[in-house]
Formats: C-alpha cells, structure tokens, sequence
C-alpha cells in the first residue's frame, strides 16, 4: 500500500497526522508487537499540539457517532434524555476549562458513569488532566492490533488478512 493511502487510512483511527504519517512511513510491521511498539513510540514522541489534533478527531461523548466511536459510546444509547443533557454540559464545561474534548475509554460504560466521570476530571489541574487524556487507550493507538481495515477484516501479524494495513482504531483499547 502507497505511504499516502496508509495514512489515510490510519487517520481514521488516530486523528493525528503526525502519527500517521509517521506509522505509514513506518509500515510494513513485522509482527503485531512491531507494530504496536512503533504505535506507542510515535505517539509518546507527539506534541501536545499533534495530541489535541487527534483528540478533536474524536466525536463528544452523549453526541450521534458513527462507526467504532458508536460501538464505544454504547452506554449512552440507554442513557434517559437528562444524562444526555448532562452530558452536553458537562461536555461544554470541560472544552472550556481545558481547551479540548473530554477522552474517556467509554466502552462497557454507561452514559451515567460517563457522566460522573467529566464531573469528576472537570476538578485536575489542565496539566495533569492533558496527561491523564493523553494516556487513556480512547486517545492513543496503541492496540492498533484490535483495528479492522478498511475492508472490516482484523490485522493478523501485522497485517490484515488481505494484506491491507490495519487501521488503528484499535487506538482504542480499553
């Protein structure tokens, strides 16, 4: 697969260009942990700014998402029109205090326990809250493993069954 069809492909999963550009750059892996090295390393080595960038690729907690971010916020799905509600709030609150979108690894969460987590973070310092968002598995694309291709077919070794490169949104492993 051409570098430029590699990345776009992997920014379907991290919104960082610099990570994928980085990881097409870097591809063919080897093996699922060459893969998933290079996926950590890269990411560790992002600024801040390439960090917000793939935050703000992410779809708000509570808001209609498609794809692997509407099998994540499955929760929410359940959640009474209140705690959507709520969520948009406490969505709002948290841009504004620290600039960016809240990150929680949402899967097997309900949007109650969603919820009460932003409340909860809206209280960090935007130092260690940028931390603890940038650590978090729904942020960072280290299990790129777990990330179907575009043809929908899981990596196996590295690659996809098809040979295709895996997209990372596996980034989000919880």
């Amino acid at each position: 697969m051409p570098a430029k069809a590699a990345e776009e492909e992997l920014l379907s999963c991290c919104g960082s260009r610099r990570w994928a550009r980085r990881m097409a750059g870097a591809h063919p892996f080897g093996s699922e942990s060459e893969l998933l090295a290079s996926a950590d390393r890269f990411w560790n080595e992002l600024s801040v700014e390439d960090w917000l960038e793939a935050f703000a690729a992410h779809p708000k907690i509570g808001e209609r998402a498609t794809g692997q971010a509407a099998q994540e916020q499955s929760g929410t799905r359940g959640a009474s029109s209140e705690v959507i509600e709520e969520l948009a709030r406490a969505n709002h609150d948290y841009e504004k205090r620290f600039g960016h979108i809240f990150i929680v690894c949402a899967t097997g969460r309900s949007g109650e326990e969603m919820l009460d987590l932003c409340r909860r973070r809206l209280h960090n310092d935007p130092r260690k809250e940028l931390a603890t968002s940038s650590t978090l598995p729904a942020a960072s694309p280290p299990a790129a493993s777990r990330c179907p291709s575009k043809s929908g077919r899981k990596m196996e070794a590295g690659r996809s069954s098809t040979g295709e490169l895996p997209t990372p949104t596996a980034a989000r492993r919880c």
